[in-house]
């Protein structure tokens, strides 16, 4: 049987809030694009412009804000219960 090295064990941790933050942020960038594309905001709209009016440094702050709070939470109550 194989031994985790130690260093191995103090990344996984990393990775595995890095992995949860960006699951977050995907569902926040996925529901701004799916609202690009309601009827109110116009049936001609491409794509590209879809994304253009959603990738914006707000909104990058605004995710990975909203990302971090999401996951110290859960981590809370993964702890916590």
């Amino acid at each position: 049987m194989q031994r985790k090295s130690p260093a191995r064990r103090r990344l996984t941790p990393l990775w595995r809030a890095v992995i949860e933050i960006a699951s977050i942020v995907f569902l926040f960038y996925s529901n701004l694009l799916m609202g690009e594309f309601t009827c109110q905001n116009g049936r001609s709209k491409s794509l590209l412009a879809g994304f253009l009016d959603i990738f914006t440094v707000t909104n990058m702050a605004i995710a990975l804000v909203s990302a971090a709070i999401g996951y110290l939470a859960f981590e809370y109550l993964r702890k916590k219960l």
